[in-house]
């Protein structure tokens, strides 16, 4: 039985690139997809790591995602497109969005990517930072099916809906990632698969009642972060990504651990800002790192922890890697299920 430990993010990602192939994803889509969800693990973000992957396996076996598709430009109005992801692998079809908003936005001063029929692409941040590396202002969000009651409300009736802002330093960007919910869904995922509790105001049950049992949060609702501020926003995403997009709005979109067999529906929208014309971007990126310095530098209240920034936590976990990741038993035991349905050979370095 597999244990949770560290494992060798190399080997992790060549296993989940072999389980992604097996299941007929070309290998530049696997790498890709792979790659990502290892990093969303290095990060110490598993809610969106490679505890996913066997649903994705599940949904490709089911035809709910292509893993062929790159998604298709079905509307070109120069600094303002559409991209139909074909319910492909939303990493895929999102890394795509991101290098043409990048490539238009050069061209244009700003362009903006409405994604349609797209599926699960894990962390918005890690593509508002792509677009940030590039030297451009970096705008991601998505929608998810209902999740989030109106405040006093006990029925779901929006998505917990992430929404990713990058700005370059010339180093690293800092980068605000953050859904609408007191917690993501993933983590009470997480959280339910090892038996634990969630925090105290993190979710509804079925019934409207509070509840720290993680089982019961997924059957119910997630509470909106900040009341009517996030449960707002949240609103705002759907409009904007699923609306733009004309397609995948509200409960447009399905369950992402729902029906396997029906697409996701997703909906995303991609802004790449471009600073020249404002100002020099080297004048822009010297004045965010020295902004970001005088946060980090300011007063700490006593006994608390260091000061940081939108995505310092990310960076720092990259900065200490070791070549290794922390991966649940849980999440190891069903990489190694899919591998025996696919007839994969998962290497024993995994496991030692």
């Amino acid at each position: 039985m597999p244990v949770s430990g560290r494992y060798l993010a190399e080997a992790l990602s060549r296993c989940a690139a072999a389980l992604l192939e097996a299941a007929g994803t070309p290998p530049d889509n696997a790498a890709l997809v792979a790659e990502a969800l290892v990093d969303a693990d290095i990060e110490g973000l598993a809610s969106h790591g490679l505890l996913q992957l066997p649903m994705y396996l599940e949904r490709i076996a089911q035809g709910s995602v292509d893993p062929t598709a790159k998604g298709e430009i079905v509307v070109d109005a120069g600094s303002r497109l559409t991209l139909d992801a074909q319910n492909g692998l939303g990493h895929v079809t999102a890394e795509r969005a991101c290098e043409i908003a990048i490539a238009r936005a050069a061209e244009h001063g700003v362009a903006i990517v409405a994604v349609r029929n797209a599926f699960h692409f894990g962390a918005a941040g890690r593509f508002a930072r792509r677009i940030a590396l590039a030297g451009k202002i970096g705008i991601v969000m998505a929608n998810t099916r209902p999740m989030l009651p109106a405040p006093g409300g006990a029925e779901a009736v929006v998505g917990n809906n992430p929404l990713a802002i990058a700005v370059p330093t010339g180093g690293e960007p800092i980068v605000l990632d953050l859904a609408m919910s007191a917690g993501a869904m993933g983590k009470v995922r997480l959280a339910a698969s090892k038996g634990e509790p969630i925090p105290e105001g993190w979710a509804q049950t079925a019934e409207g009642l509070p509840t720290r049992d993680a089982a019961a949060a997924i059957k119910g609702v997630l509470l909106p972060a900040a009341g009517a501020k996030g449960f707002g926003l949240a609103v705002m995403v759907d409009l904007l990504a699923g609306g733009l997009s004309a397609r995948g709005i509200g409960a447009d979109v399905q369950p992402l651990y729902g029906d396997l067999s029906r697409p996701y529906g997703s909906a995303n929208l991609v802004m790449a800002i471009k600073i020249e014309g404002f100002r020099p971007v080297a004048d822009y990126e010297g004045a965010a790192a020295g902004f970001a310095d005088r946060i980090r530098q300011s007063k700490p209240v006593p006994g608390a922890a260091p000061i940081r920034l939108p995505g310092d936590r990310a960076a720092e976990a990259r900065n200490r890697f070791d070549g290794t990741c922390a991966l649940a038993a849980e999440t190891l035991a069903a990489l190694h299920a899919q591998a025996r349905r696919l007839g994969v050979v998962i290497p024993d370095s995994l496991d030692g």
